[in-house]
């Protein structure tokens, strides 16, 4: 491959890559820490609700949100809470993401 098509193909990938990450302007930086919550061992950011979902298929909060120390399960659930509604009317909310790679993201 010579060097224009190379170069062609890096920046190619590159817009894609950009494209598929979303367009939140949350870096993973800026997110809360992951739960420590041991129900739960592997958690996914996200990004529409800004709150951390259970993905671990071996914990009974499989599906759940888990937002301010508690499970909810399912997000109606999420919704009606008082404190998530204080949340996502504040200035500290970190959701309403979106992009082509959907709420959760890539790889997790």
């Amino acid at each position: 491959m010579n060097k224009t098509k190379k170069l062609i193909a890096g920046v190619s990938s590159a817009s894609v890559a950009v494209m598929l990450s979303g367009c939140n302007d949350y870096s993973a930086e800026d997110l809360p820490p992951e739960p420590t919550d041991t129900e739960c061992q592997d958690w996914e950011w996200d990004a529409d609700d800004g709150v951390y979902e259970c993905d671990d298929t071996n914990s009974r909060y499989f599906g759940s949100y888990f937002y301010g120390g508690k499970y909810y399960k399912g997000k109606s659930s999420l919704l009606k809470s008082s404190a998530y509604k204080s949340y996502k009317s504040s200035s500290s909310f970190k959701g309403g993401g979106s992009g082509f790679g959907g709420s959760k993201g890539f790889g997790g």
